[in-house]
Order: structure tokens, then C-alpha cells, then sequence
């Protein structure tokens, strides 16, 4: 993205008009706001060059400058010079995103009712193969948070709450660099625009006291690594008493035998090179028990038999995956004399069939021979 030009990170024409241009970034930054994406560093990134594109693009004489010489034609200018209102826009646009991301009402709310802490938490959970492919019911432990009853959850003694000095009650900090704006939730109230006169010595000011719960859920047959189960009104509790929801994300253990592939399951079966060779019927181990795996007389290393409707339940209830044997075939590492002998007869017996390199090779080195006349 970083090679791409302004008009090409914003996706717009290059003869896009204002509004255009105002309503790509407005999208592209709701996107890609590091306060919808904490930890993603690429979308960080992505959101700085959204940034940069847009305080260019929205100055026209900038975007004159850019439109004939690039970038290298704004460096040196120290910020937007003559600038035509782009700044004020871009404060809009975070004052609007900073209140929700939905493009209502500019409206801050009361940081009284604002809540320290998100209420919908997750927990993470392992379990064994089986147990995903068959479902099972485990017991979940787990701590949540409760709003501090002494403070009313602000954190504050007396719930007594002042303007932020840090951010001034707007909630968020803004940085310039260069021609870039950046915007990050203020590290003092956390984004509320408020900040405790003194500490609630109750929860220490953390506006909160955590507990322990637990609850027993039943995991479903076909649960894979990555898939969350939603557990209501178990979550954190906020200063109103309402309850979120708990996430439990599941990771799934490997299995010695079996290999997952979505719902389809993968297992190894070695084959004896006779035992390819003639196409014998082997019995193979399933999820639900034993299957007949009939080999093609001639079984190449690798191939694969495909039982259908074998694999695992789809955790959707959409149908099953098929099991999937894959043949790898084994080789003796010594011969007896006797095997020796025996194998010579068996090649023998084939005939010209048995000397499929011949034809090949022998007219490689004919060719060969005639480089060197």
C-alpha cells in the first residue's frame, strides 16, 4: 500500500471531487482506525497512509502540487501552508468516529455512564480431538468484572469526577508530523474526557472488583480451532448492572493418527510395496470404527482413497466430511537371497513391461554419443 499513490489509497479517480474523496477517507478510516483494530499493526499502517492521502488530497493546493510533481513536490512545505478547511474536516470526522464509529449525533456522552471496561470478554479453552469431533460438556472458570459499588464504577471517590487535563475532556490526544495527523484514546481517562478527583479506595480507582464464576456448556460436535461459543449474560458487569456475554474461543489439540482438514479428516496408511503391487483389501481405522480400503492393483506412493461422509460433523449441522486414506507405500531395506531370487522370477515374468526405461533411455544415450562425434 505504501507504493500506491494518494488517488490509489483512498480508491478514488484521480478527478474525484471533494465530497468523494471526503467520503472515501471517512469510510477507509472507520475501517482501519487502530481503535477497531488494537494490535493489528498492518492496519495501523494502513490507517496512517489513509491519513496522509486524504490531508493532501482534501488542500487543493496541495493536491495541485501532488497532481504535477509527487510527493517530492511537497517536501519542504512544513505542514498544508494555505490550507482550505481539510484540518477542520478531519476533526469532524475523528470527533464523529470517537462517538461510536456510527455517524449520528456528535453528542459526547456523559462520562458517568461511560463504562471502564468492555462488557461482552472472552476466555480461551483447549480440548482434545476427540472431544471436538463428538462434542462434549467441560466446565469453564473464569474472572469477570464487577462495577465498584463505592464509586458507582468511575474509579472516583464519591464518584466525583473532573475534566481530563491531559486531552480536555475531548477524550482522545491528537499528534501532528509533518502533514499526518494521528489520534490515539487519551492514556489518562481511557477516552471518558473525565478523570477521578481522587482514587476510590475501594477498587484501588480501577472502577471495578473482579470475581470468579464458572458455568458448564456443551460444545458441539464439530467444533474447530478458532470457533467461539457464546455464552449469555455471563460476561462483565457494568455500572448499571447490566450483563455482557461471554466469548469462549476453542483451540483444538492434534491427533497422533487423524489430520483435520475443515471437516474432512486425513490418515497415513502405510502399504508394503507387494501389497500395492497386487491391490489388497486392508482394514483401516475410521472416527467410528474400521473400514474396508480395497487398493487399485499398481497403488502409486500418495494416492488417496476418498470415503464419503466419513469425516467430521459440520458445526452448522451441514452435512459430514469425508475420511481421506493416504497410501505410503514402504520398501524392505535388505533382501534375503532368497527375496533376491524370487523378485528376479517375479520381473522376469513381466517381461518387456518390467523395462519400461529402456525405450527411454536408450535413445537418451544414442543422442548422447552423438554430441561427442
Amino acid at each position: 500500500m505504501q507504493d500506491l499513490s494518494y488517488y490509489e489509497i483512498l480508491e478514488v479517480s484521480r478527478d474525484a471531487n471533494q465530497t468523494t474523496i471526503k467520503q472515501a477517507y471517512r469510510k477507509m478510516a472507520k475501517t482501519y482506525h487502530p481503535d477497531k483494530n488494537p494490535g493489528d499493526s498492518e492496519a495501523e499502517q494502513k490507517f496512517k497512509l489513509c491519513n496522509e492521502a486524504y490531508q493532501c488530497l482534501s488542500d487543493e493546493k496541495q493536491r495541485s502540487i501532488y497532481d504535477r510533481y509527487g510527493k517530492e513536490g511537497l517536501q519542504g512545505m512544513g505542514g498544508r501552508g494555505g490550507s482550505s478547511g481539510g484540518f477542520d474536516d478531519l476533526g469532524s470526522i475523528f470527533e464523529e468516529m470517537f462517538n461510536g464509529f456510527g455517524g449520528g449525533s456528535r453528542r459526547r456522552q456523559n462520562p458517568a455512564d461511560m463504562e471502564k471496561y468492555p462488557l461482552d470478554m472472552n476466555v480461551d479453552m483447549s480440548i482434545s480431538f476427540n472431544e471436538a469431533i463428538f462434542g462434549c460438556e467441560k466446565e469453564v472458570e473464569f474472572k469477570y468484572k464487577n462495577s465498584c459499588k463505592s464509586c458507582k464504577g468511575t474509579g472516583a471517590k464519591d464518584a466525583k469526577l473532573s475534566t481530563c487535563n491531559q486531552c480536555r475532556g475531548q477524550g482522545q490526544v491528537f499528534m501532528k508530523q509533518g502533514f499526518m495527523t494521528f489520534s490515539q484514546t487519551c492514556p489518562v481517562c481511557n477516552g471518558s474526557g473525565s478523570a477521578p478527583a481522587a482514587a476510590c479506595g475501594s477498587c484501588d480507582g480501577k472502577g471495578y472488583h473482579e470475581e470468579r464464576g464458572n458455568v458448564t456448556i456443551k460444545v458441539p460436535k464439530g467444533i474447530d480451532s478458532g470457533n467461539r461459543l457464546r455464552v449469555s449474560g455471563k460476561g462483565n458487569i457494568g455500572k448499571r448492572g447490566t450483563r455482557g456475554d461471554l466469548y469462549v474461543t476453542f483451540s483444538v489439540q492434534s491427533d497422533k493418527h487423524f489430520q483435520r482438514d475443515g471437516n474432512d479428516v486425513y490418515i497415513a496408511i502405510p502399504v508394503f510395496f507387494t501389497q500395492a503391487v497386487a491391490g489388497d483389501t486392508l482394514t483401516i481405522p475410521s472416527l467410528t470404527g474400521e473400514l474396508e480400503l480395497k487398493l487399485d492393483i499398481g497403488t502409486k506412493d500418495k494416492q488417496h482413497f476418498v470415503f464419503k461422509g466419513e469425516g467430521i460433523d459440520d458445526v452448522h449441522g451441514h452435512g459430514k466430511g469425508n475420511l481421506i486414506a493416504q497410501v505410503n507405500i514402504t520398501y524392505p531395506k535388505k533382501l534375503s537371497d532368497e527375496q533376491r531370487e524370487l523378485l528376479s522370477k517375479l520381473q522376469e515374468s513381466f517381461g518387456i513391461e518390467s523395462k519400461p526405461h529402456e525405450s527411454v533411455l536408450d535413445s537418451a544415450i544414442e543422442k548422447m554419443k552423438n554430441w561427442f562425434k
